[in-house]
């Protein structure tokens, strides 16, 4: 396994940088394996929901969780606000870093994660293949 780790600074947007990271460093079957930070605002895809919801309030980032290769990437985020109150979904562009975002990413380097249209859900969704067969 590789490991990755990165800073992010405030007023980068969360997803858009994870989106370039993955791309620019070639990864192939990346996944989060630690994250946290804070956000200055909030915008996130809550469950069985066709549009993202925002969070217009400063957030502390508790959990972010997916995968990510060049192939795109499926990521999940927790935050919470000023008072504690939880609320977790799809990561969309829109989450602005307020101070910091520490990420760390590990790469299955024997894995190659594609993403391809699933006739069964209509989305572009995991396919896990061996890297010598990607």
């Amino acid at each position: 396994m590789k490991v990755f780790a990165l800073r992010l600074q405030p007023n980068q947007d969360l997803k858009v940088s994870l989106q370039d990271f993955a791309i620019e460093n070639h990864l192939q079957a990346g996944f989060v394996l630690t994250a946290i930070g804070s956000l200055k605002q909030g915008l996130i895809r809550f469950a069985n929901r066709d549009t993202a919801t925002i969070l217009p309030e400063k957030l502390e980032i508790l959990s972010l969780n997916g995968t990510l290769s060049e192939s795109g990437i499926h990521l999940h985020i927790a935050v919470a606000d000023g008072t504690g109150k939880t609320r977790g979904g799809h990561l969309v562009e829109g989450c602005v870093i307020y101070t910091t975002a520490e990420i760390v990413i590990g790469e299955a380097e024997g894995l190659t994660f594609l993403r391809t249209v699933d006739q069964q859900t209509g989305f572009r969704e995991l396919q896990i293949v061996p890297k010598d067969l990607a």
